[in-house]
């Protein structure tokens, strides 16, 4: 369900939100190691940025940028699901290879 909330929200603006800063990353990760699925869509929507510009780099493979978008965006979800804020990883380093991944395995 998130995933279609966040490729409407991509689709109806032309601009993205502004990237957490450290200490909001740091806050809405700590919310969501305790279980706060919204501090998880926080930290999905404000990195949708990352989805767009990492999908540039891509926009040669014979794929629809709308359909880079939505795979860069699952691919962004379960980066996030999966972070480990303890092995010392930013999150940004993280997910951005999870988006590559999911782009690059389609």
């Amino acid at each position: 369900m998130l995933y279609f909330s966040c490729f409407s929200y991509y689709s109806s603006i032309t601009s993205f939100p502004q990237p957490l800063t450290a200490e909001e990353e740091k806050h809405y990760l700590e919310l969501y190691e305790k279980g706060d699925m919204q501090a998880k869509d926080i930290l999905i929507e404000r990195n949708l940025r990352l989805v767009a510009h990492i999908v540039k780099k891509y926009s040669n493979i014979n794929k629809e940028m709308d359909d880079l978008i939505s795979i860069g965006t699952i691919g962004l979800i379960k980066g996030i699901s999966s972070f480990n804020s303890a092995k010392g990883t930013r999150l940004a380093t993280y997910v951005a290879r999870c988006i590559e991944n999911a782009i690059i395995t389609r």
